[in-house]
């Protein structure tokens, strides 16, 4: 039987068009708000058509030294496209990226996952430092 985390895969974003990319400051102070854009297809953009599309990217939160992590947003794409016409007949396409703000006096990594409809569970982390 499967684990779930051997179903999620990992690349290099710049070279595969599923993987979540974290853009987020290095460092921020203790106690100032923390912007976290993650984007799917940045770099080779994601086709998001009703047949193959991004369906959700979540974003959490692991502080050093902490067992467990928070989970700061979900966000779910829910129109590809699709209309009463048959598929990509609409002019609706979502784009999978999501903008956030958290707060935290602790460092720790900043972690993303998403789903594609067939390719299946991509992640992604990133480190941040509060000083």
């Amino acid at each position: 039987m499967a684990a779930i985390k051997e179903l999620f895969q990992t690349a290099d974003w710049k070279a595969e068009k599923h993987v979540p990319v974290i853009e987020a400051a290095e460092k921020i102070k203790k106690g100032e708000a923390c912007k976290i854009t993650a984007v799917v297809g940045k770099e080779i953009p994601h086709p998001n058509t009703t047949e193959h599309h991004i369906r959700w990217i979540v974003l959490f939160f692991l502080p050093d030294g902490e067992k467990f992590p928070y989970q700061i947003a979900r966000v779910e794409f829910g129109t590809h496209g699709e209309s009463v016409q048959g598929p990509n007949t609409s002019t609706i396409f979502t784009h999978p990226e999501v903008t956030v703000n958290f707060k935290t006096e602790k460092s720790g990594t900043i972690l993303a996952s998403s789903y594609c409809n067939i390719h299946g569970l991509w992640e992604n982390s990133r480190k941040l430092s509060v000083e």
